[in-house]
């Protein structure tokens, strides 16, 4: 088999560097959305209202329960059908799929957060006369992200992997860019060689980044 790794580079490279900064872009902000949504999403499931904490669980059971592939062709050819109005491109629609999957999981894992702080903490807190907001504001909430930290940061590092099921809708990402490059050579091996490189850079500096946030929190503790 003959590789032709320079030849595949001068296609390709200049597209999976601009598929890149589009990976990036849409993770971000995705992300920063998505803890929103989940952070809302997490107050309401556990609100003593009813209404509230079942439209919380619908929307995690639905997410959580269907593949985002099939959430990105609801989000990019349902709505429009049903709003014809509304044309999202592939970069909005890429956004509010990667944003509504990653809320439904970032609420799971705040609450879970919320759940392992010690009942004492906010006992304390209602004796000393602090209301039930202002104890979840400045007593359960600080220790809950603290704990929820390296879940919520390996969230982050599968939502940059999850915008490559994105090539599905068009969005010009990595994977989609690498495509054309292979239209242009047909070199497959090649090709998703560099395109595996690309992501393991990334993916690894999000992993020194969640094993450095780790280390500090256990040396916080410890201390």
């Amino acid at each position: 088999m003959n590789l032709d790794f320079t030849r595949v580079l001068k296609d390709t490279l200049p597209l999976l560097f601009e598929g890149t900064k589009t990976t990036i872009s849409i993770a971000l902000i995705s992300i920063f959305a998505g803890l929103l949504v989940g952070f809302v999403s997490c107050l309401m499931g556990i609100s003593k209202n009813p209404v509230l904490r079942a439209i919380s669980k619908a929307y995690v059971w639905i997410i959580r329960g269907t593949p985002m592939i099939v959430q990105a062709f609801f989000v990019f050819y349902a709505i429009p059908q049903f709003f014809p109005g509304i044309i999202p491109s592939p970069y909005v629609s890429g956004i509010v799929t990667l944003t509504l999957n990653a809320g439904a999981y970032l609420s799971e894992i705040i609450r879970g957060g919320i759940q392992a702080v010690p009942v004492g903490q906010t006992e304390a807190a209602r004796s000393l006369g602090l209301s039930s907001f202002k104890t979840m504001i400045k007593v359960v909430l600080p220790q809950a992200f603290k704990i929820a930290i390296p879940s919520m940061v390996n969230q982050f590092i599968i939502t940059v992997k999850d915008t490559s099921i994105l090539s599905v809708i068009s969005l010009n990402e990595i994977v989609n860019n690498a495509k054309k490059g292979i239209g242009m050579n047909y070199r497959f091996f090649e090709t998703y060689i560099v395109v595996a490189i690309f992501y393991l850079v990334i993916i690894s500096a999000l992993m020194v980044l969640s094993n450095y946030i780790e280390k500090r929190l256990n040396n916080e503790r410890k201390g």
